[in-house]
């Protein structure tokens, strides 16, 4: 990608989506969130599965697609110990309550994802005046390879080049943390492009 794609307007513009997504999941579990780092970059579409800790890492990850004005994908992974805590917050647990992910717990864990998925896209469709639309999440507990390969396989039917805005977070007093990923799509990219270049 052109350096281009990775200066101007837009990056700001996804960093207050993310932003938001974070304030929003700091006040559904009472905790404060705190963002530790963000970041963006170009990467070959294949090299999307070494994403988190190598592809054989065991992960939870929470997957929606973008629908609307253009297509894309959003990813939350935790660990599956820290998708546990995460669980004991958002239904009021004492710490360590949960140890394994059945139905209700994936259920909690899914409506995080809408929470972050909805606010990020409102953020960048309110300031693009565009609709994006996050689809139902998916909780799945697999190997992190196997989890950001289904998004590889999608985004390489289109383009060579994936361009990730990757967020790491955590509870303020609680060792949770956890990655935001933000993977658009060739159009989705051109529309943030668009924008930028308009503002």
């Amino acid at each position: 990608m052109s350096t281009e794609t990775i200066s101007g307007a837009w990056p700001a513009l996804v960093q207050k989506g993310t932003t938001k997504a974070m304030e929003n999941l700091s006040q559904m579990i009472g905790q404060p969130i705190e963002v530790s780092s963000f970041g963006l970059r170009s990467i070959p579409v294949g090299q999307i599965v070494h994403l988190v800790g190598g592809p054989e890492t065991t992960a939870v990850g929470i997957y929606l697609t973008v629908s609307g004005a253009a297509e894309g994908h959003l990813m939350l992974l935790y660990e599956p110990k820290i998708a546990c805590q995460f669980v004991d917050l958002l239904m009021m647990q004492p710490p360590n309550t949960t140890v394994t992910l059945g139905e209700m717990e994936q259920s909690a864990l899914g409506e995080l994802g809408n929470i972050v998925g909805a606010s990020f896209l409102n953020v960048l469709g309110d300031e693009m005046q565009i609709v994006l639309m996050p689809s139902p999440p998916t909780v799945v507990l697999d190997m992190a390879g196997a989890l950001l390969s289904v998004v590889a396989a999608d985004l390489m039917m289109t383009q060579e080049e994936a361009y990730v805005a990757e967020t790491s977070f955590r509870a303020a007093d609680r060792d949770i943390d956890g990655s935001f990923f933000v993977m658009p799509s060739a159009a989705l990219l051109r529309a943030l492009l668009d924008w930028s270049h308009a503002t």
